[in-house]
């Protein structure tokens, strides 16, 4: 009988960063989260056929603001992230925990 030999992604990260609770792992999951986010806000400005400016104008920030959210390289507080989904985007922010 033949063995898989593929490796699952969950298999690299653990390989890399080390298992769930490792401290550096758990500073992978942070960054890989805040990432995500910022992803998500662009996937959301684009569909909606916003520039960073305008999103930006919306939500009493600027476009820099944005650019550097969208491009993980700055934090997001909370409250300039409900901020931009409903001013912004005219939405609610919903928020789930993966426990």
């Amino acid at each position: 009988m033949k063995t898989s030999n593929i490796t699952t992604l969950d298999q690299i990260i653990d390989k890399k960063y080390g298992p769930n609770g490792d401290p550096k792992r758990e500073q992978w999951e942070e960054g890989f989260e805040a990432f995500r986010l910022g992803v998500m806000i662009e996937e959301a400005r684009t569909k909606m056929g916003m520039t960073q400016e305008e999103l930006a104008n919306k939500c009493g920030t600027n476009k820099s603001y944005i650019s550097r959210i969208e491009n993980n390289a700055s934090d997001i507080r909370l409250s300039t992230l409900i901020r931009i989904v409903r001013q912004g985007f005219g939405g609610h922010l919903e928020v789930e925990f993966g426990l």
